[in-house]
């Protein structure tokens, strides 16, 4: 299978479709990519790319992807974030349609955790190649606007979702994240057209201690006390609020530590509570790598997810969730809805409501109390539901299938 993916983020940003594609490619499928520039999630242009101008370069020796202009998000206000999203939307207009000049592609799939409007301008290569358009949705519009605060005014977000309706009956196939995200989806689509495909993971061991790049003094913090690990984008959805009132409430356990592991538009808040606050039991330290994140998890006596208490996010799997399940820990998650469904479903660990910070806090001291052989099985549970419903290989197979399917449903339809 020929396929055209157009995402917003690419590698070497940090998203669960990077891994996606090489799985893809290692099946022997054609993937060409339609990206911008990167820069998230600092909002600062990676070293080595420029935000002026195209460029085209091969992401694992093999894989051509193709980058538009990008307005970079900055380091934060709607403003900045709207002329970011704005300009891939227009450059992606203006310069793919060079990019694919003389190529056919049987399905164009777009990679859409936020903004949908990165979306319209695979509506256009649609019409120009004649392909099928696949839309993997990662987030609800407009709901999520309502629920970051992003957009707080009634009539703009009815606006918004008249957008969304012309975007979704634009594509041929939307495929959800999540199964709670079925029926927001269906408000502004047609049922026929939602089809239930989770985000996956591609579980790699930690490499040696003398290939990795996170200090040996970071190593040892993690081997000689009882870590707990929280990865990832460090934002207002995450509810960093919540881990640190944890954090405030664990003091008496000197051994239990809270390891934040990447960065993001709260960090600099998450510092400053840090020194103020005195939280020697929480690590900060700072992004590393996809590729790192084994060191983290293999290490941890357990993997922390949080969210904040909106009724958006209790439609969402937190792409985590999976990489959390694969790595054979306990997960202690502070969730609602669907996300805390998997984990008690998965056996995988211990939950309690999102934004309940002394939850959290019970949570983490019950597994700090519990046997070894206990937590043992705990992390063994959620590897096996991992390897039933997310691995990536398997899923990357199924992607194929459901496109496969779907492109002679929609031929049959036409004849």
């Amino acid at each position: 299978m020929r396929i055209a993916l157009v995402s917003q983020y690419f590698w070497p940003e940090s998203f669960v479709i990077n891994e996606l594609v090489k799985s893809l490619v290692s099946h022997g499928h054609v993937v060409e990519v339609f990206t911008g520039k990167p820069n998230y999630p600092d909002g600062e242009v990676y070293e080595g790319y420029n935000a002026e101008g195209c460029m085209d370069e091969l992401f694992e020796g093999e894989i051509m992807v193709h980058r538009a202009p990008l307005r970079p998000r900055g380091s934060g206000g709607a403003k900045k974030l709207l002329l970011n999203y704005f300009s891939f939307v227009l450059n992606g207009l203006l310069f793919f349609r060079r990019a694919v000049k003389n190529r056919s592609f049987d399905v164009i799939f777009v990679f859409v955790p936020s903004p949908i409007t990165s979306v319209i301008p695979a509506i256009y290569l649609k019409w120009r190649l004649k392909a099928h358009l696949a839309v993997w949705v990662q987030d609800i519009w407009p709901e999520s606007l309502s629920a970051t605060g992003f957009i707080r005014n009634r009539f703009a977000l009815r606006i918004v979702g008249w957008l969304v309706r012309g975007i979704y009956a634009c594509t041929d196939t939307l495929l959800v994240q999540s199964k709670a995200f079925i029926t927001p989806v269906a408000r502004y689509a047609r049922r026929d057209k939602i089809v239930y495909y989770p985000n996956s993971y591609q579980y790699s061991p930690p490499e040696p201690v003398a290939c990795t790049q996170v200090p040996a003094e970071l190593l040892s913090q993690l081997e000689d006390n009882f870590c707990l690990v929280f990865a990832g984008n460090l934002g207002r959805a995450q509810s960093v609020e919540t881990l640190i009132q944890a954090a405030e409430s664990l003091k008496h356990l000197s051994e239990c530590k809270l390891v934040l592991v990447g960065s993001g538009s709260m960090l600099g808040w998450v510092e400053e509570q840090k020194a103020q606050k005195g939280l020697d039991n929480l690590i900060l330290t700072g992004r590393f790598p996809p590729s790192e994140m084994p060191q983290f998890f293999s290490r941890a006596a357990g993997l922390i997810v949080t969210l904040k208490r909106e009724e958006i996010f209790a439609y969402t799997i937190p792409s985590k969730v999976q990489a959390y399940l694969a790595a054979g820990r306990p997960v202690i998650a502070a969730l609602d809805g669907e996300g805390a469904r998997v984990i008690e479903e998965a056996g995988a660990g211990l939950s309690c409501p999102a934004e309940d910070s002394a939850g959290l806090a019970r949570c983490i001291e019950q597994l700090f109390n519990m046997p070894p052989e206990a937590r043992e099985k705990l992390g063994q549970s959620g590897r096996e539901f991992f390897v039933a419903n997310f691995e990536m290989a398997r899923q990357s197979q199924r992607l194929v299938e459901i496109l496969e399917n779907r492109i002679s449903e929609g031929r049959g339809m036409s004849k």
